[in-house]
């Protein structure tokens, strides 16, 4: 049994997040969460809503709420869809946890300690009209790379450079909009990561099997222009983690706050920390500490292309500036990003299908498996409304639901709600078997790769095998000159229902249940030996006739929701 630390990126918490955040970070992780379950390993899944800095606050301003209500309204929100997405976190935290904020002040005493803080004199954005300094996020203008004109002062969302607002064409403020903006002194701390820089990069060599995407954009921010820079990591903000010294004040540093990129990351310390507070776990350690047990665990992250350079470079760096025996991440499976029918998804423009939205219309599992059958792993990916009708019509509709409920109905009408007895296996059968553990392996090898589309691809050539093999047995034939022999294929079948739920379960847990139920089956142990599975129901084990488990998506439906999340254009 291995031990797995899995974390997804921690959402923002300025409203609710659309498909494209749904399957670039916490979908995924919750796919490979619950087949390393499935498999018997110890698994510690843990994600949190990032709640602090300028998006925090700018969303609380909208909303005419302090910016901890909101935060704390916004928090439920998102767990509930999380809940109602079925998404298996062990605990699911705060950024503005006092255990985050105890562990960012630690981390930031131990790295000032090692000689990697400094304290700069800088030149920061004011707005006149605001009477205020304005954080980068409160800052947008025209990205000097790719020209994008709704460039942030931290990041371009378009080309993903980061920026310093300074750097912005145009610049304005978000609060006001008022480009009536002066430089004027501060004062601010910073990670010096340039003198990571080698300890960094030789850490990176040593990390096995990284995805292309993962270690390009690592690569790049390491040896992009002058190299790794360093990063400011305070702002002038009212909510987030107050500087300090852990426990002593930070000298001129009155005021202002931890920058979010340096705290959020901790979060996923600080979450298992929550986890066990709350009472759902009893050793943190053993999951964080190399010195308490974690030297044994095998630490995955998953996120969006976005969030790449702070989790192979920032976060390291003060994870490794600590000094401290921290766990470190083993493997980063990052993604591209999801766009909408011919576009982008736009909250402005109410255009794409966010969370609660999607769970408005359909069940999670149909979300589910098209989001992970077509999840944006080498390349950007689409959702369009045909394609989505089209799947869920032909792999959950057609091939999984058509089999399900043809057995069943079958059996009851020749043999009862029971499994017929009767019969053995002949050179079909056998060939069923062989195939079957060969795309079983298969399908194990891409899950632990985490190679989601071809695990999905191989999940639906399982069963499509049961099809293919219940059309060449022809029961429905068979039983009339050979009732023995029909039963045995009706037996194989209502057998291979059990299966398909427990191969299922991570892609679409609900119809896997559904299945698990109607076969009056509790026992999910994954296959090792696939004709021993396949005889787990054994004659005379009763069995039910489940609803449908999938209903086809109409045309007019889809015309409907097309139109519906269309958003405004231009």
């Amino acid at each position: 049994m291995a031990r797995h630390l899995i974390t997804s990126a921690i959402p923002y918490i300025n409203g609710i997040k659309h498909l494209g955040n749904l399957v670039g970070s916490q979908l995924p992780a919750d796919l490979f969460a619950r087949y390393c379950r499935a498999r018997g390993h110890e698994v510690l899944f843990l994600c949190a809503t990032d709640e602090h800095g300028t998006p925090a606050e700018l969303a609380a301003a909208k909303a005419g709420k302090p910016v901890a209500e909101y935060c704390a309204e916004m928090w439920a929100v998102q767990a509930e869809i999380a809940r109602g997405f079925r998404l298996s976190f062990d605990h699911f935290g705060r950024s503005s946890s006092p255990q985050n904020h105890r562990l960012t002040q630690h981390f930031a005493a131990r790295l000032d300690a090692a000689g990697l803080i400094r304290e700069v004199s800088e030149m920061q954005m004011y707005s006149r009209a605001d009477q205020r300094f304005l954080p980068d996020r409160y800052i947008e203008g025209t990205c000097p790379n790719c020209g994008y004109e709704s460039a942030r002062g931290d990041q371009c969302d378009n080309c993903t450079k980061q920026l310093d607002p300074v750097e912005l064409i145009n610049p304005r403020s978000t609060i006001s909009g008022s480009t009536d903006l002066e430089m004027r002194e501060t004062r601010h701390l910073y990670l010096r990561q340039s003198a990571m820089k080698d300890e960094l990069e030789r850490w990176i060599d040593t990390r096995e099997g990284w995805p292309v995407l993962t270690t390009s954009i690592a690569k790049k921010w390491l040896n992009d222009g002058e190299g790794l820079q360093d990063r400011g990591i305070t702002r002038d903000l009212d909510w987030g983690v107050p500087v300090r010294k852990g426990d002593a004040p930070w000298p001129g540093m009155e005021g202002k706050v931890f920058y979010v990129w340096f705290d959020a990351p901790i979060e996923y310390i600080a979450c298992a920390q929550e986890w066990v507070d709350a009472g759902k776990g009893d050793d943190w350690e053993r999951w964080w500490r190399t010195d308490k047990g974690a030297d044994d665990v095998r630490y995955t992250q998953f996120m969006g292309k976005d969030n790449v350079p702070f989790h192979t470079l920032s976060f390291p760096v003060t994870i490794l500036g600590s000094g401290e025996p921290w766990k470190l991440v083993d493997y980063i499976k990052s993604f591209n990003y999801l766009n909408y029918d011919g576009g982008q998804f736009s909250t402005s423009r109410g255009r794409g299908v966010f969370m609660d939205q999607a769970l408005e219309i359909l069940p999670a599992d149909y979300w589910r498996w098209w989001l992970l059958s077509h999840a944006p792993e080498s390349s950007d990916s689409e959702f369009t409304w045909e394609n989505f009708q089209a799947s869920v019509n032909k792999d959950l509709a057609d091939v999984l639901g058509n089999f399900v409920s043809r057995v069943t109905k079958f059996c009851r009408a020749k043999f009862g709600e029971v499994v017929p007895e009767g019969g053995a296996y002949g050179a079909a059968e056998e060939a069923l078997i062989a195939t079957l553990t060969t795309r079983i392996r298969a399908y194990e090898g891409h899950m632990e790769a985490m190679e989601v589309r071809k695990s999905a691809s191989e999940l639906r050539a399982i069963w499509v095998l049961g099809n293919e093999y219940l059309q060449e047995a022809a029961p429905w034939s068979t039983v009339k000159t050979d009732p023995a022999t029909a039963a045995m294929q009706v037996r194989l079948a209502l057998n291979l229902i059990r299966l398909y739920a427990v191969l299922s379960a991570p892609f679409i847990p609900d119809a896997a249940a559904t299945m698990l139920a109607a076969m009056h089956s509790a026992d999910d142990r994954w296959p090792g030996d696939v004709a021993a599975a396949l005889e787990m129901l054994e004659p005379g084990h009763a069995f039910e006739v489940p609803e449908v488990l999938f209903t086809k998506i109409a045309d007019e439906a889809r015309e409907d929701w097309q139109a519906r999340f269309a958003g405004v254009r231009g």
